[in-house]
C-alpha cells in the first residue's frame, strides 16, 4: 500500500477564525443584561413616542 491508497480529508477549520480564544478588555455582558437593556431602551422609545405625540408634534 503507497500513499496513492490513503485518503485524505479536508481541513475542519474551513477559514473560520475562532474569536472565542481570544480575550478582549471590553465590558462583560450576560445575555439577562443584553435582554434587559433593549427592553428598557424599547420602553424608553415608545415613552418618547407618546410624548411627542400627547405634545403634536
Amino acid at each position: 500500500m503507497g500513499k496513492k491508497d490513503k485518503i485524505s480529508l479536508p481541513s475542519s477549520g474551513a477559514g473560520l477564525v475562532r474569536y472565542f480564544d481570544e480575550e478582549s478588555n471590553g465590558p462583560k455582558l450576560s445575555p439577562e443584561h443584553v435582554v434587559a437593556i433593549t427592553v428598557i431602551l424599547g420602553v424608553f422609545c415608545l415613552i418618547l413616542r407618546f410624548a411627542a405625540h400627547s405634545q403634536g408634534y
